[in-house]
């Protein structure tokens, strides 16, 4: 029996070994990596990142860009109601378990997208846009040829199996930049920790949301085919880099790897100076001071030309050198302030100075109380505020 039992382990030993160094391969076989800096899109690290690839649940933030475009372009609404199908009912885990013939509003569909990865709701918003999901998934195409993804296929609104959607890390970073910078009013919706609906709350797959500082989006991505994918987009020091990773062994992994990507791209990026915003507009000592365009928030109804008309209290959550990143502060503070305040409108001032210009991220148009609570709220967060009072006319 001695012998036939080590016999049997060195059989058992052998064939771990064997079936460990084919996963090895396989995983070495889909990986792809690529950090890129967000505001510049220089590639900063980059491996096998024009290989095509299974983007699997990735594939959703293409079917969210393209909702997002849909409600800008006033085809679709937050809280609009679209109906559930039968292939929606039918789609396969993961999924909210919607019935057809129920409704599911589209920030639902968002938000359901994003931490659940809730394969039906992708149906649903593909047959509101498309008609059907085989329409919607050329539509998709067709989208990211323009935003300059020139690799990627897409079949189908969730990523599940299909041997001829294929994407790359470069075209997925390419994708990244511009959810964050083309809807920087929506992006705040990726950092979404909890989604809670019909009485069951799902948590963000997206475990470094939690697990690295700076950390505010984007999406995971899993299929057999794929590994385990992931996008993500972290800041520190004013600098914005965005991450991909296909085909990691497993999620703690992946993320792992994620992590020292960021460190030494971190490492290669100089820190940017950024101007936080003063007690007081008025002590800013600026040249020439505009107001960007600005859009409402809540229900604020009341004009506003500048800081010389503030008859209203604001805050203001930071000031850069450049437009977009304080457009996407202020519709992020805008985004983590539903429900906490109640009126308000996004503006960006632009101050001329000698050595450039510099964007104030500011919602305006606020009573004393809102805004001195929505910088009690964003601080608690850990996120840069100040209440500016009134200028005086």
């Amino acid at each position: 029996m001695a012998p036939f039992n080590i016999k049997f382990i060195l059989f058992f030993i052998g064939a771990v070994s064997f079936f460990s160094l084919i996963e090895t391969k396989m995983s070495a076989a889909r990986y792809a990596s690529i950090v890129v800096d967000a505001s510049t899109g220089k590639v900063l690290h980059a491996s096998n990142p024009d290989r095509k690839r299974y983007p699997a649940s990735l594939t959703k933030m293409m079917t969210l860009y393209m909702v997002f475009d849909a409600l800008e372009r006033g085809k679709l609404s937050i809280n609009q109601k679209l109906k559930v199908s039968r292939r929606a009912q039918g789609m396969a885990p993961s999924k909210l378990g919607l019935k057809r013939g129920q409704t599911l509003r589209v920030k639902d569909a968002v938000l359901a997208l994003i931490t659940k990865s809730a394969n039906d709701a992708a149906v649903v918003v593909a047959e509101a846009l498309g008609g059907t999901e085989i329409k919607f998934a050329r539509m998709m195409t067709k989208k990211s040829r323009q935003l300059g993804m020139r690799q990627t296929r897409f079949r189908n609104a969730s990523g599940l199996p299909n041997r001829r959607q294929l994407s790359t890390a470069r075209d997925m970073a390419t994708l990244a930049r511009r959810l964050i910078n083309d809807f920087p009013q929506y992006y705040h919706f990726f950092g979404t920790q909890r989604f809670s609906y019909k009485r069951r709350t799902f948590r963000n797959h997206n475990k470094m949301l939690v697990s690295y500082p700076g950390v505010d989006g984007i999406k995971t991505g899993y299929i057999r085919a794929s590994g385990f994918n992931l996008v993500a987009s972290t800041k520190r020091h004013g600098r914005r880099l965005i991450g991909v990773v296909f085909g990691g062994k497993s999620a703690k992994s992946r993320d792992r790897h994620m992590r020292r990507l960021f460190e030494r791209a971190f490492a290669l990026v100089p820190k940017k100076r950024i101007s936080y915003a003063k007690r007081t507009v008025a002590a800013t000592g600026q040249k020439q001071t505009r107001v960007a365009k600005t859009r409402r928030v809540a229900n604020a109804r009341s004009p506003y030309r500048g800081p010389d008309r503030i008859r209203r209290w604001a805050i203001q959550v930071g000031a850069f050198s450049q437009s977009s990143a304080a457009r996407l502060a202020a519709y992020g503070a805008a985004g983590r302030l539903q429900g906490v305040a109640n009126h308000g409108r996004v503006a960006i001032v632009t101050n001329k100075q000698d050595k450039g210009r510099l964007y104030r991220a500011q919602i305006v148009d606020m009573s004393q109380g809102e805004a001195v609570k929505s910088c009690s709220y964003l601080r608690a967060q850990r996120h840069d505020c100040v209440a500016i009072p009134p200028i005086p006319q």
